[in-house]
């Protein structure tokens, strides 16, 4: 046990770090066990949350489930699909979109043995989870630049995430689908072809969000600060620290280290997370522009975006020189390339 003495140490340190002198226990949604999350993994795993006074459990739930733990208070935050976290806080207001970690990441079409390029998918069986989710959006995207439009294949429901697709996709009930890694990459062997990739589409946005609730940030002002704090830490870890990167992400989502260590090789050398987590105003007029359902294309053209998209931790940070004393003077050229794209 601390002697009162060095509790009293403890607690004027955090004051003097404008920390607070308990943790908080508070629980973080994290939508899909996929690379997407692997900052807030690290921040986890790191003791990134802890240093912010955060006694932080990750839970693991999907679309809607995600944003309805937030929308009840039942979590503090997500790390959401932009898409879908923009058409949940434009129908009730209540969400606060205040930070986007990453805009895109490997994420392959794959298909059927037979098949060689984008363009034989035109009259064929495309897998998704439901209409509209992010692997179909994924997929008109790709398919869009072939000339492909979304009535010209059949899109097939089945009501489950990436292991379902890949299922659906071995056992023939679909041509081809949208698959992460590490799952895709277990296709390969088996002859499953990668004809497509949205990491290698920079005019293809994919963008995910932290997602907050305005009414708990109201009661606690300084929670998204010193999340993104947080969560700005563990992306410098993890382009630091290879080995802990790789220890983090299998303790959510148990994988071989040899595809694990694949899948950083190739973000860390895409630079894929964000060092200044900017929402970009191009990520946001992509969404809005590429919406499969048209009455929420029409909705989302409407509405004003300012109220639930908020840039304004991110601007203060910057100004603090946060991410500057965090990075180096080299995030400098970075810092001023994200603010002109900032959504403002």
């Amino acid at each position: 046990m601390k002697s009162p003495f060095l509790k009293l140490l403890f607690c004027a340190a955090a004051v003097l770090a404008s920390l607070p002198c308990s943790a908080e226990s508070i629980v973080i949604n994290y939508p899909a066990k996929a690379p997407a999350n692997w900052p807030i993994f690290l921040a986890k795993e790191g003791g990134y949350y802890q240093k912010y006074g955060f006694d932080a459990k990750l839970t693991f739930a999907v679309h809607p489930a995600g944003i309805a733990m937030v929308v009840s208070g039942e979590a503090v935050m997500s790390n959401y699909p932009m898409d879908q976290a923009m058409q949940a806080a434009m129908r009730d207001g209540s969400l606060v979109i205040m930070g986007s970690p990453l805009n895109r990441a490997l994420f392959a079409m794959m298909t059927r043995k037979d098949i060689n390029s984008v363009r034989e998918l035109k009259g064929k069986r495309i897998g998704v989870s439901q209409i509209g989710d992010p692997p179909y959006s994924f997929a008109e995207a790709i398919l869009g630049k072939a000339g492909i439009g979304p009535r010209d294949v059949t899109w097939v429901p089945l009501g489950t995430d990436g292991n379902g697709r890949v299922a659906a996709l071995v056992g023939g009930r679909i041509d081809a689908t949208m698959i992460p890694p590490p799952a895709y990459f277990k296709l390969e062997p088996q002859g499953f072809k990668e004809i497509a990739n949205l990491a290698d589409n920079a005019d293809l946005y994919a963008p995910l969000a932290y997602v907050f609730k305005k009414s708990e940030i109201a009661k606690n002002p300084q929670l998204p600060e010193r999340m993104i704090k947080a969560q700005a830490e563990a992306i410098k870890r993890y382009y630091d620290d290879k080995a802990l990167a790789i220890k983090a992400y299998g303790m959510y989502d148990p994988q071989g280290a040899a595809d694990i260590e694949r899948i950083y090789d190739h973000d860390k050398k895409a630079n894929t997370y964000e060092r200044v987590p900017y929402v970009l105003a191009p990520a946001v007029d992509y969404i809005i522009h590429h919406q499969a359902d048209a009455n929420i294309a029409a909705q989302m053209q409407a509405y004003d975006f300012h109220k639930v998209i908020d840039n304004s931790v991110i601007d203060r940070l910057v100004k603090e020189h946060f991410f500057e004393q965090l990075f180096g003077t080299g995030i400098k050229a970075e810092e001023d390339a994200k603010s002109k794209l900032a959504f403002k």
